[in-house]
């Protein structure tokens, strides 16, 4: 590495370094988490377990981006002056420490910015993803299943748990629906990137002539809300089903009448669990998912407001295409918000998911 590529490197990390400063507010994040901290260390903190967790989760938070956001202010106080002996004496073991120093303050910035991509105000909590087939019956059904396995594998790979909350099996082959919890921190403000329509174009394994096929399956998802989300949810406006549970070759599925289907009137949502035993646990389970969703949709409609009153033209996010992975007659999965892409499509389909939700985070940013 040449001493010039380094000074680059350098001049322009101080420059965003600096921009990271004030997008991320560090000098008010640094006052919060010293208010926050006095607040842990009052005698009746513990009084209310719940509130103080939520409490120290946040100050928790705070804290892990100003340490990170000091370290890397230090790194790069050092390089600095590491580079400036360097350019002093020509000294060769001094321009090797430089070069190390230089490498491992690059991973460590590219850490940190991955970090900022993930400090969105529901990023940090749990994710509810739903996946449904498009027109097209076995074909889209076989995809929406293929998406199944994708994302059960990348959460795998990021440490994350996952929960099949709703399960209703292909006719043939595939499935019709799933929602599933992926439980961790941050997996919504990583899964938040997948939601729209994903397009498979490929020769059908089920067409006995060989011929290429398109199909469509729709992702959604939500973060699963704390607790003391406040949803008013009237007793009258509540359709409540139950129903026996069924799932992927009837394995692991409880066969009694203890699956759950809530149905909200006023709007027309629809949620439903089976993973419990009981049909108490699923009612619980599915008016948190009910909650979310409609938490969710005031939201959106806020957002809605907003664009309209700041005139933005309109953006269709949910229903709308947002990736491409063709396996015939060439191999690529392409993003088409980002434009990032691979030829890799086995990876991908294994869960190797993160270069494509990083480009879109930073993608989204940036349109912001």
């Amino acid at each position: 590495m040449e001493l010039y590529e380094i000074r680059n490197g350098l001049e322009k990390a101080h420059l965003q370094i600096e921009e990271f400063e004030q997008s991320l507010k560090i000098a008010d994040k640094t006052r919060e988490v010293l208010r926050l901290t006095d607040i842990s260390m009052q005698d009746d903190f513990w009084n209310d377990p719940q509130q103080a967790k939520k409490t120290l989760d946040e100050m928790n938070a705070m804290k892990k981006i100003v340490d990170a956001y000091e370290d890397l202010k230090k790194q790069l106080q050092n390089l600095e002056e590491t580079m400036a002996l360097v350019k002093l004496e020509e000294d060769p073991d001094l321009m090797e420490l430089l070069e190390e120093d230089y490498t491992a303050f690059s991973e460590a910035y590219d850490q940190f910015e991955k970090e900022t991509l993930l400090s969105g105000p529901y990023d940090r909590l749990n994710a509810i993803l739903e996946i449904h087939p498009g027109a097209g019956g076995t074909e889209s059904q076989d995809w929406a299943n293929m998406l199944f396995r994708m994302y059960t594998r990348y959460a795998e790979k990021k440490g994350y748990q996952v929960e099949v909350l709703d399960y209703l099996d292909g006719e043939e082959a595939g499935i019709k629906s799933v929602t599933i919890l992926v439980k961790g921190y941050n997996a919504y403000g990583h899964l938040k990137a997948e939601r729209g329509v994903h397009r498979l174009v490929r020769i059908s394994p089920f067409d006995a002539n060989k011929r290429r096929h398109t199909s469509f399956a729709s992702v959604d998802v939500m973060p699963e809300f704390d607790g003391d989300v406040a949803v008013d949810v009237k007793t009258e406006d509540l359709r409540i089903d139950t129903y026996r549970s069924s799932g992927a070759g009837g394995q692991h599925i409880n066969k009694t009448d203890s699956a759950v289907r809530i149905t909200h009137l006023p709007t027309g949502i629809v949620v439903s669990c089976q993973s419990q035993r009981s049909q108490i646990q699923n009612r619980e389970q599915a008016m948190i998912m009910l909650k979310s969703k409609l938490y969710q949709k005031a939201l959106e409609e806020q957002e809605e407001k907003l664009r309209e009153i700041r005139g933005e033209q309109k953006e269709i996010a949910w229903g709308s295409q947002i990736r491409s992975y063709v396996f015939h007659p060439y191999s690529l999965v392409k993003d088409l918000r980002s434009g990032y892409e691979t030829g890799n499509t086995q990876t991908v389909m294994d869960g190797d998911l993160d270069g494509f939700i990083y480009a879109y985070l930073k993608f989204a940013v940036n349109k912001n």
